[in-house]
Formats: structure tokens, sequence, C-alpha cells
């Protein structure tokens, strides 16, 4: 079943286990992800389309390293509280997250508590966390837009950033 399905990712020594949402759930919060994804695209602009054309499937396939700073420079139109908000709906309110520690055996499910000691003093890495989940759960959706007749995506970045 594709919704037990889990994406690994490694962050800190820590291995991360990502689940994707469930349909309704996922469409729930498609308005807030492309609300940070839209102003991520348009402030990643000079960096995305060499990304994009450099074999990347979709535009949530570009390295986190590439779109790092536009997501800062997307959340930097939010207010604290609606990031709070966001980052808990993305991590920890669905359980769609387990993660095994360094040197653990067993993983055990993201909770507040466990993310707040997990990324004090490292809170870039959650925002890395929550891109993989984007990720997991936006991929085709990206992906259908970029492939759409007359390339919807492709026209975006060209307008966006004419060469």
């Amino acid at each position: 079943m594709k919704q037990f399905k889990t994406t690994e990712k490694v962050l800190n020594g820590n291995r991360y286990f990502i689940r994707p949402f469930p349909a309704f759930v996922s469409a729930n919060l498609s308005g807030e992800i492309s609300a940070i994804i839209l102003p991520v695209l348009s402030s990643a602009m000079q960096r995305l389309p060499d990304a994009v054309k450099n074999g990347n499937e979709s535009i949530l396939d570009v390295d986190v390293s590439v779109v790092a700073p536009a997501l800062s420079n997307g959340l930097s139109s939010l207010s604290g509280d609606k990031v709070e908000a966001l980052l808990k709906k993305i991590l920890i309110n669905h359980n769609n997250i387990s993660v095994q520690l360094e040197g653990e055996r067993d993983a055990k499910a993201l909770t507040e508590d466990l993310a707040n000691e997990l990324f004090c003093e490292d809170v870039q890495d959650m925002f890395v966390l929550a891109w993989e989940v984007i990720r997991v759960n936006y991929a085709g959706f990206f992906k259908k837009l970029g492939s759409l007749s007359g390339g919807v995506l492709d026209a975006f970045l060209q307008k966006a950033n004419p060469s």
C-alpha cells in the first residue's frame, strides 16, 4: 500500500522514515504548501532553471541545498505562528514520520518533544526534513505540472528568468 511505503532521509546521523499523508490530509495541506512553494519558485529562479535542465524530473527533485535559500526567503513572508503551525502539520500532527536515533536500534514516532530535542540549535534540519516530506507527498503534482501540454512549468521558469 502506498500509504505505508517509507522514504528514508538521514540528517545528523539520525534516520528518518517518512510515510505519505493520507489523500485527504494531503489535499487539505496542498493550499498551504502551494502558498510556500510558489514564492520559493519565484525567489529561486536564478538557480532552478539550471537545476531542472540538469535532468531533474520535477522541481522537487532539485537538491535541497539549491532551494534552501529560496525556501528561507519564501518562509520569510509568513508569520512565525503560520510557519510553526505548518511545520507541525507536516512533521508531527499526522504521525507520518518516525526516527531512528543515532546509535539506537528502534525507531520511534516523531513527536513535538522529540522534534524540539532533535532540532534545538539546528532548526535548519527541521526545514530540510519538511522539504523531504513535501517531496514525498507532492512530487507527482509538480511532475504533472511540468508535463502538461505547453510545458506550464517550463513557461513559468522561462517567463520568470528569460535567458
